[in-house]
């Protein structure tokens, strides 16, 4: 299917698991993809891999300014932006006593306040061109808390009320913006955390009532939904994608 054809996205975090597989997923149907991360050797690298239709740029996300220029870099370039997915997000474990206080903040930071500055940058250009689609990456934790992450919990939690408001605002311009909600995805970032824990991966498959945690190639495939027409009249939706596991 090539259901981006002539369409440009822009996709952060985009040099980690998720994000690289949804960069390629909307490569494959034919997007202009903006490979976007703050490591910009993984981000070429993830571009390389990619093809031609991919473009590294390295940004700050939680950065004001930095988001602000990336947008108005990528339209200059390209004229026009028709997806940004909000993927980036980092996940400071601990209760509230273990965290300090730039754990905190700094998880608002990269997972709240980039979707706030991006989605400020992108969407008069959506507005303009009278179409657009926003996918943010929430959490099932965003919905049913985990123990021992509260500001991943919070900031997630988060997401899904700023894109359930966003989508409110901006539907009647024909922009429509959702989120998904993974739960245990096998990702890079995961497996850091299941060494630390003493826990293995297949600990964690059976946990799912699915028979195992799912991939990031899956968690790209539902994004790409939700950003092509086929999802025309879904906005403000939060889809969760977590093989039937409940939080653990």
């Amino acid at each position: 299917m090539q259901r981006f054809e002539n369409k440009v996205a822009i996709v952060t975090g985009a040099a980690g698991g998720i994000g690289s597989a949804i960069a390629a997923r909307l490569a494959a149907e034919g997007a202009t993809v903006v490979v976007t991360d703050v490591n910009l050797q993984a981000a070429q690298e993830v571009a390389q891999q990619i093809g031609d239709n991919a473009h590294a740029l390295a940004a700050d996300i939680s950065n004001g300014e930095a988001c602000r220029t990336l947008v108005a870099q990528v339209a200059a370039q390209f004229g026009h932006i028709n997806v940004l997915v909000n993927n980036a997000g980092i996940n400071r474990r601990g209760n509230l006593l273990a965290l300090s206080e730039e754990d905190w903040h700094t998880s608002f930071a990269v997972n709240l306040d980039s979707m706030f500055y991006l989605c400020r940058a992108v969407l008069p250009i959506m507005i303009e061109s009278g179409a657009g689609a926003i996918v943010n990456t929430a959490s099932q934790w965003g919905l049913y808390p985990a123990p021992g992450h509260i500001a991943y919990n919070v900031t997630k939690a988060a997401v899904a009320s700023f894109t359930q408001n966003l989508a409110r605002d901006y539907a009647p311009h024909h922009i429509r913006i959702n989120a998904v909600c993974p739960g245990e995805i096998h990702t890079p970032m995961l497996e850091a955390g299941v060494r630390r824990s003493g826990r293995t991966i297949e600990d964690l498959d059976k946990m799912v009532p699915f028979g195992r945690i799912g991939k990031p190639q899956e968690v790209a495939a539902l994004v790409a939904f939700l950003a092509s027409d086929e999802a025309a009249f879904m906005c403000g939706s939060l889809v969760e994608i977590t093989g039937a596991q409940a939080v653990a």
